[in-house]
Parts: C-alpha cells; structure tokens; sequence
C-alpha cells in the first residue's frame, strides 16, 4: 500500500480527497487544527488512517508533526498540502493578514521544503499544492489571499525546476488551481463556475493520478486563466 500525507483534511478539499485515497488503497495521515473533525474521519476508515493535530501556522509543530509520520510510515509517497486561509478583507485588517500569511505563505513553505527533502532522499515522491486561479492576478478584495496564492504557484514551480537535480526522476509537484469549489473558502458574493466538492475532489485526483503538473479544476478555468493573464491591470481595476 501507498502512503500518503493530507495537510488540512478537518473539512473542504483536503477531506474530500481524503476519502478518495483511502478507496484507492493508501494509507493517510491526516493533519488539522480541529481534532474532532480528524477522528470522525478516522470514524470512517480506522484501519487506513493515522491522525495528527496540527496548527500550520506552528512552523516547529508542523516538522514536528511531518517526522512522526515519516518515522511511523518509513516512507511517504505523497503528500498534498490542503491548509488555507483567506478573507474578504477591503479594510485590510492587519489580523486577516497575518493569518493569511502565516497560513499561506511561511507553513506552506515549511511543509513544501520538508517533503521536497524527503523526497530527494528517497528518491521518489509526489509534491501536491492547492494554489487557486486566484495565483494568476491581484485583488482589491483580499489582496494577501491573492497574493499568497501566487506565492505558492512561483514556489511550487521552483521546486519543480528544482527536481532537475534529482537522479532518479522519480519525485514530481502538482499545483492544483481551483476556480471556486463549494467550500467555505470560496470568498465573494457573487461567484460563478462553482464547482460542487466532490466533483472537484474526483478531478484533483485525476491529476494526481496523471501526475499532471498543473491542473485547474473544473477545466474550465484555466480559460479564465488565460483571459486573466493577458488583460492590462486597468481593466481589471475597473471590473475587480
């Protein structure tokens, strides 16, 4: 059996894949702030889930944490990082911030360099980043979620590029670019495109499976992708 690593699997995305790894036959460790959401959870598939609290935004916790599952499952072959925060916040409260960069940008990292280690290693593993399509451009609305988001896609990118030093050719990063899903984390009022969880859920492992290096989900988006890429930032003052 396979083992694999969810970080951020109370809820969402993460908890939904989740489900769906276990039915493939790995073995999960699941990861969150709120423990009781991991044991029901756990509920569900005792014999193929380890469960482990964890704050992201506790840097030291989080290599704490990732070690004892790599010491308890000798060897990890994937790890998919779900934690995320995000807030409307036009007014730029400075504690939406902070936690949106705690969250997003410094426990993210941490979590991407310990599994890139690990890989390298081993010489084999499977990265997997939930970005958004937020990555592409900014954001009046939540300028540090928008921000963070692109943050992640440049680094999952240099971990990618970075692989080239990796003999085996076996150790690969998949960023995962959401449009809106039916989460909490969808931010905004009117939103269009929603993508229902579980559909989602099946897509995002499709491209796991395919090892695809990026993935927008539904397909759909990275037309709007596209369209964001190449529209002047005036426009997109007007309309964002």
């Amino acid at each position: 059996m396979k083992n694999a690593i969810v970080f951020g699997a109370t809820s969402g995305i993460g908890k939904s894949v989740t489900r769906i790894l276990i039915k493939e036959g790995y073995n999960v460790a699941i990861t969150g702030r709120r423990l009781e959401k991991l044991e029901e959870l756990k509920k569900e598939f005792p014999d193929q889930i380890l469960v482990k609290q964890n704050d992201i935004q506790q840097i030291e916790d989080v290599e704490k944490v990732f070690n004892e599952i790599v010491l308890e499952f000798k060897t990890i072959d994937l790890v998919i990082q779900s934690s995320g925060v995000g807030f409307v916040n036009p007014k730029l409260d400075w504690d939406k911030e902070q936690q949106t960069i705690l969250t997003n940008v410094l426990g993210v990292t941490k979590l991407y360099v310990l599994a890139y280690k690990l890989f390298k290693e081993q010489q084999f593993g499977h990265l997997v980043g939930i970005s958004s399509i937020a990555s592409i451009r900014g954001s009046r609305a939540a300028p540090d979620y928008f921000a963070s988001k692109a943050y992640q896609k440049s680094y999952l990118e240099g971990l990618y590029i970075k692989t080239k030093s990796i003999k085996s050719k076996k150790v690969f990063i998949t960023d995962i670019r959401p449009g809106f899903v039916d989460t909490p984390m969808a931010l905004g009022d009117q939103l269009f495109w929603m993508v229902p969880l579980e559909k989602a859920a099946i897509q995002i492992y499709s491209a796991i499976k395919k090892k695809k290096r990026v993935a927008y989900i539904s397909k759909r988006w990275q037309l709007v992708a596209w369209v964001l890429k190449i529209v002047p930032a005036w426009i997109l003052k007007k309309m964002m």
